[in-house]
């Protein structure tokens, strides 16, 4: 019998996501736009790469189970970080951490510019406390295998037409895939392969901070 729990955070038609992904990107690169025209291009250039040249890893990454207290590494590059992020996201152990504890965990990962972030998206991947608990009762946790980052096809088209959308707010969005292992106690367990879009906000000389969650994966 399949484990009710193995399907946290899935669940939507893939015509929804892909038309939820629509409306994040264009909006995230909307702010951008704005602000970039009322304020003028950055003093000084990114550092990081061009959207143009995505940056891409075949080699698997593996995860511990969270403890819910894991530090945010310092990571400087869009995708790198992405996959950071998502490898926390898709982590978890209910055996050693409580549902309040990883929620905090999480927020850790966000920007601290409110005018920007989206914590709504990313606290949404959490599960209810009520079912939390009943995860707990039966020891489940989690451990992902990261393949891949990319920039979305979209994102970089977006930038193309207009190259200084980026230079102000520094959000980039970052696709991510890979597997989900989940198991619990008495031996059960299963995977399903995972993929996410995350909008990431990497300033020059400045470490990467997750802003928010597009429920979708964009080619």
């Amino acid at each position: 019998m399949r484990n009710p729990f193995l399907t946290f955070g899935i669940g939507w038609s893939s015509r929804r996501r892909i038309a939820v992904a629509a409306v994040v990107l264009a909006t995230l690169l909307a702010i951008t736009l704005i602000t970039a025209i009322i304020t003028g291009p950055a003093d000084r250039p990114s550092s990081h790469p061009s959207p143009a040249s995505p940056s891409r890893s075949a080699a698997p990454v593996e995860a511990e189970p969270s403890s819910g207290t894991s530090s945010v590494p310092r990571i400087s590059d869009p995708v790198q970080f992405a996959k950071a992020a998502a490898q926390m996201l898709w982590s978890y152990d209910t055996r050693t951490t409580g549902h309040d504890q990883q929620l905090a965990a999480m927020r850790t990962w966000m920007t601290k510019e409110y005018q920007y972030v989206d914590w709504v998206s990313v606290s949404a991947q959490m599960p209810t406390p009520a079912l939390w608990a009943r995860m707990a009762d039966q020891g489940q946790y989690a451990t992902a295998a990261v393949t891949e980052g990319h920039y979305p096809a979209a994102f970089k088209q977006a930038l193309a037409e207009d190259p200084s959308a980026i230079t102000k707010a520094h959000i980039y969005a970052v696709t991510v895939t890979g597997k989900q292992t989940i198991a619990w106690a008495k031996g059960g367990g299963g995977a399903e392969d995972r993929s996410i879009t995350l909008a990431v906000q990497c300033r020059p000389s400045k470490d990467c901070t997750l802003v928010a969650i597009a429920p979708t994966v964009a080619p």
